[in-house]
């Protein structure tokens, strides 16, 4: 049985689902994206991601097809057809569909789509055993803050994190941690939990706004600044978090072990606390 997927305010089997070859998504990557993640087969901070999916769109000047009370319940809807316990619901709007030209098109209709995905994000092996990732020059655009569809970039950084034997690459900018290919980093030194600061130069991640805000109600320590991949080294602890991986711990960087070379007992807890208090806020 093939899933149910959502284009242009029609429910279709993925088979059938179409969008048109002058979409504006597929010419520029003029568009953007959010991944919602579900847990029992609720919507785990769907409020944020359409907060933010509002303020990407705004930057691009590209309108949204739907209001943000439609697309929870399109959200809602894709996941009872598709009966998903445990994974993720993908959105994407781009500009639409039209003549390629590089110049904005006007009146074109904005085209939506959004899928399913089931993954197993609670019982990570990864969560369980922590990541080893390389470090990367950071050659994204300037504005990393927008949640665009252009991801090739990363892409490249997770393929050349595979070469390596790795999991993962994080992005290095004038000697600074920027993020994980899709993934804000962390370390924590001396108990205290070091992030980048909020800028154009990372995305402002849902998780991340998250999993700060639980740290500091559990009175963790938490400090946000640039750091160095050798500051990184020398941590206690590292770990990364997304919407789909949580807060995963990193117990390796560039060959070299992070601490005692397993995940640590700050990002242990702090994956605790939030699938406890996600679950708690679902939707």
């Amino acid at each position: 049985m093939s899933r149910t997927v959502y284009v242009n305010g029609s429910y279709l089997p993925e088979e059938e689902a179409t969008v048109s070859v002058f979409d504006r998504g597929f010419l520029f990557a003029d568009g953007v994206y959010e991944v919602t993640s579900v847990l029992d087969g609720q919507l785990i901070d769907f409020d944020g991601h359409a907060k933010r999916l509002e303020r990407s769109l705004g930057e691009l000047d590209m309108d949204s097809p739907v209001s943000m009370d439609e697309l929870r319940d399109i959200h809602r809807e894709l996941v009872r057809r598709n009966d998903l316990r445990e994974g993720g619901v993908y959105l994407q709007i781009t500009r639409g569909a039209a003549d390629r030209d590089f110049l904005f098109p006007e009146g074109a209709e904005p085209t939506i789509v959004l899928f399913t995905q089931a993954m197993n994000l609670t019982n990570s092996p990864k969560a369980e055993k922590g990541l080893k990732v390389i470090s990367i020059p950071d050659i994204r655009w300037g504005r990393r803050d927008i949640k665009t569809v252009q991801l090739l970039a990363p892409s490249l950084g997770k393929m050349e994190a595979k070469k390596a034997g790795c999991d993962d690459a994080w992005m290095i900018e004038d000697g600074f941690v920027t993020e994980g290919t899709s993934n804000n980093a962390y370390i924590v030194k001396g108990g205290t939990i070091i992030t980048r600061d909020l800028s154009n130069a990372i995305l402002h991640g849902i998780t991340r706004a998250a999993v700060l805000r639980f740290a500091r109600e559990a009175q963790m320590k938490v400090e946000e600044r640039s750091f160095t991949i050798d500051e990184a080294k020398d941590a206690d602890e590292a770990f990364i978090t997304s919407a789909t991986t949580f807060v995963t711990p990193v117990v390796e960087i560039d060959g070299q072990q992070i601490g005692e070379g397993v995940p640590g007992t700050v990002a242990k807890r702090l994956r605790e606390i939030y699938l406890e208090e996600s679950r708690k806020l679902a939707d």
